[in-house]
């Protein structure tokens, strides 16, 4: 029974991901903003989750404090909660586009956040729907009211919810240089997950190192990201979030409002134009006999 529960699951996020009209870039002529996923899933009790109180902020739930704010009164453990976790990568086209520039983003990039990311809202509300209708409680922890982000002294910025962070658990990628999660469809996606009150199998975790799938890290052959950076916010020391944030949140979001005509923001640089776009680098692959298995699930993941 846990097992279809998950092959449900599998298919009731593909199903809404082809039928949806609410997947669209909204641009003309109209074309979907995704048309594939990647879904796993990881045990509420995983001690990942707390650990992420010491490697992402003291403020980052567990799943069961996510539960426990939408749900007060469940008499429930960790064990009893499955993260449902999914990427959405972006589309060729989305990726050529942004491959292209080299200091502000291509609409069709821009336009894969937003509305790309009001559709992944939706997704996020359609598992919660859909699992609620089998008896299932749930909750998607980005869609609570008390989720934000903050500052903080360590990490520059903290998220109450890291959907990169629960994809990591689900096995669904690792993290490179730029903070990008890199999957086998590569490291230019959206995410998403679910809290649910249930136990389904736990995705594989085919790693046991947060980095393993970033070449800078695997050999210090790549500094890919670095280089396409258009501000510096990437070095061999990492990610300078502050940087980040000042260009594609606010110089980045003038140049889409004069150059567009609506609201958003975003670059996005990082993710298209290197090694990791679409895929786990092939130097890697050949390294990783324990990914094979996955690997081999996801026709053209070492491209």
């Amino acid at each position: 029974m846990n097992m279809d529960m998950r092959i449900w699951l599998n298919e009731t996020i593909r199903e809404f991901l082809k039928n949806s009209p609410e997947n669209s870039l909204k641009m003309e002529p109209d074309e979907k903003a995704f048309d594939e996923v990647l879904v796993g899933s990881s045990s509420g009790s995983d001690p990942l989750y707390e650990a992420y109180k010491d490697l992402v902020g003291e403020v980052h739930w567990t799943p069961l404090e996510a539960f426990k704010i939408k749900f007060a009164d469940a008499v429930i453990s960790p064990e009893d909660l499955t993260v449902i976790s999914w990427i959405l990568p972006q589309r060729e086209p989305t990726k050529a586009d942004n491959r292209k520039e080299n200091f502000y983003p291509s609409r069709r990039w821009v336009q894969a956040r937003f509305p790309g990311e009001e559709f992944n809202n939706s997704l996020r509300r359609h598992v919660v729907q859909e699992l609620s209708s089998h008896g299932i409680k749930s909750v998607a922890p980005v869609l609570l009211p008390e989720w934000t982000w903050e500052k903080s002294p360590k990490y520059v910025f903290v998220s109450k919810w890291s959907e990169r962070h629960a994809a990591y658990a689900a096995g669904l990628g690792t993290f490179g240089l730029c903070d990008g999660l890199i999957t086998v469809k590569g490291k230019a996606h959206r995410l998403g997950s679910v809290v649910a009150n249930l136990r389904v199998p736990t995705t594989e975790r085919p790693y046991d190192d947060h980095h393993a799938y970033c070449l800078f890290f695997h050999d210090g052959s790549c500094t890919g990201c670095r280089k396409r950076c258009p501000v510096g916010a990437i070095s061999e020391n990492g990610h300078d979030k502050l940087k980040c944030w000042d260009h594609a949140g606010d110089t980045c979001a003038i140049y889409v409002k004069e150059r567009f005509g609506f609201d958003g923001y975003g670059c996005g640089l990082c993710q298209t134009g290197v090694p990791c776009e679409s895929g786990i680098p092939k130097n890697i692959l050949k390294q990783l006999d324990k990914t094979s298995t996955i690997i081999d699930q996801v026709p053209g993941a070492s491209q």
